[in-house]
């Protein structure tokens, strides 16, 4: 007997789709709901964390650059714990985007698991018992991400971009919008630059990379990786190593994750 499933008509996967995408939809709403009910909270003690000079990742990095004899801007790090609201609306808007954008990061695994259960049916068996692990690896990825760019790249960046001044005449006091926008871009950007061990893995399925092409551009990936933390890290070595590692890390593992996929084509093939 089959293990597929009776086939759908092409209506009746779109039928499919839409109740995945209302529940999906569904989800992302009730965590925002209950995140804007403790707005409050969720800023003071989650969103302008950063602006405390005693948060944790600035005491870190004090400690780490005294011990290796580099002086570092991190132990005296001097931020006005102000932001400013420039329309009537603006707090209220800026709590409901708020609100959503972390209701899609905590609802993160359970949209994975939606967007599953409309692909596996078309599915073998074996290939849905395998499929699942690639909820838990790829929701493990988008939270290392997002805890990466929350205790290190916001930090960095908060630090930075309040300490930056190119005259005395000019006075850093940033506006409510642009620290949201900072903090939304660096947190969904940096989580999903984490995915690309799961992006490369789908790739080399489909035959688009291989472990030779990864290897044979390793240096000018290098490249790309120093530039890029050059932009969302302040123009220092230290935090640009800091970000670097991190991405190198998972660029390897995306080689032998191509490597092992390719492997095991080739074994399937004989």
């Amino acid at each position: 007997m089959s293990d597929q499933p009776k086939e759908m008509s092409f209506l009746g996967h779109l039928e499919e789709l839409r109740w995945h995408l209302v529940r999906s939809t569904a989800a992302i709403f009730i965590v925002a709901i209950v995140l804007f009910v403790f707005r409050s909270e969720i800023y003071n003690h989650f969103i302008i964390a950063h602006m405390n000079a005693d948060f944790i990742t600035y005491q870190v990095f004090c400690d780490i650059f005294t011990s290796l004899g580099m002086e570092s801007s991190f132990c005296n790090v001097s931020i006005p714990n102000k932001l400013q609201a420039l329309s009537l609306t603006q707090q209220l808007m800026s709590s409901l985007w708020v609100s959503i954008i972390l209701g899609v990061i905590l609802s993160f695994p359970y949209l994975l698991w939606e967007m599953w259960r409309f692909i596996a049916p078309g599915l073998h068996k074996s290939e849905r018992k395998k499929s699942k692990g690639f909820l838990f690896i790829a929701s493990l990825l988008f939270f290392i991400g997002i805890l990466f760019s929350y205790y290190v790249i916001m930090p960095m960046s908060v630090s930075f971009f309040y300490g930056f001044q190119i005259s005395d005449s000019i006075v850093n006091n940033f506006t409510l919008d642009s620290y949201i926008s900072l903090f939304t871009n660096t947190m969904l950007g940096v989580s999903l630059v984490f995915e690309l061990p799961v992006v490369i893995y789908f790739l080399s399925k489909l035959g688009l990379v291989t472990p030779t092409f990864l290897r044979k551009y390793r240096k000018h990936s290098l490249v790309v990786v120093l530039i890029l933390s050059a932009i969302i890290t302040p123009p220092d070595v230290a935090s640009q190593v800091i970000v670097s590692i991190p991405i190198l890390i998972l660029y390897e593992i995306s080689i032998y994750i191509s490597g092992f996929v390719q492997k095991r084509q080739l074994k399937n093939a004989k």
